[in-house]
């Protein structure tokens, strides 16, 4: 009777150190792409063993906390309408998942280098293939630049993010102030040759 009243607050506690440990992930990795099994446990405030009863490698662990970070995001471009102006739109998805792709951004850096490229293109697939529709539509549309291609629009937005993210944690700028400083920069480029500033459409 015992034990099995002990099994759900045992089952609660792993939850909790899975949860603890992904979020340690993250940020060790965002730090630092080749962080350590040990400084992501020591960040975590659990002990290596406690760590590898949930996954079995480091490999394992990169690739399980890429797969949340992508699930969170893809669950907040879900809410998002993505169907309008596609400059309003794009301002919306920067504005509402900058910094959870600046995350995935962080952690895709460190899974290049572990995981085989076919596994990481599939991860990363569906978000990327999120933005780089609404680029075509926006090229599409006229509102924006068709003279580039969209990947290469939606690479300047992954490195704008990524940018804006390193400034923040370096002190530099203000988190608040970041996904304004992101819209203006890449909707400023996004903007078709020979429109002016004060134009609606990008």
């Amino acid at each position: 009777m015992s034990s099995a009243v002990a099994k759900p607050g045992r089952r609660a506690d792993a939850q909790h150190n899975v949860e603890k440990i992904l979020a340690a992930t993250v940020t060790c990795l965002s730090r630092n792409p080749d962080a350590s099994v040990s400084e992501i446990a020591q960040a975590a405030g659990v002990g290596r063993v406690t760590l590898y009863g949930h996954f079995s490698s480091r490999d394992v662990l990169v690739e399980a906390s890429l797969k949340q970070l992508l699930a969170e995001g893809d669950q907040v471009l879900e809410g998002l309408d993505l169907t309008g102006n596609p400059r309003e739109a794009l301002r919306a998805l920067i504005e509402s998942s900058w910094l959870l792709i600046a995350q995935s951004s962080a952690v895709l850096a460190a899974a290049q280098s572990i995981l085989p490229p076919g596994r990481v293109r599939l991860l990363h697939a569906k978000p990327a293939q999120r933005v780089g529709d609404l680029i075509s539509r926006g090229q599409a549309e006229g509102v924006f630049r068709a003279d580039l291609p969209a990947n290469w629009l939606a690479n300047l937005l992954h490195h704008v993010i990524k940018g804006a993210a390193t400034d923040v944690a370096d002190g530099r700028l203000d988190q608040a102030d970041a996904p304004r400083f992101i819209s203006e920069t890449v909707l400023a480029a996004c903007r078709p040759v020979g429109k002016e500033r004060h134009q609606s459409s990008c």
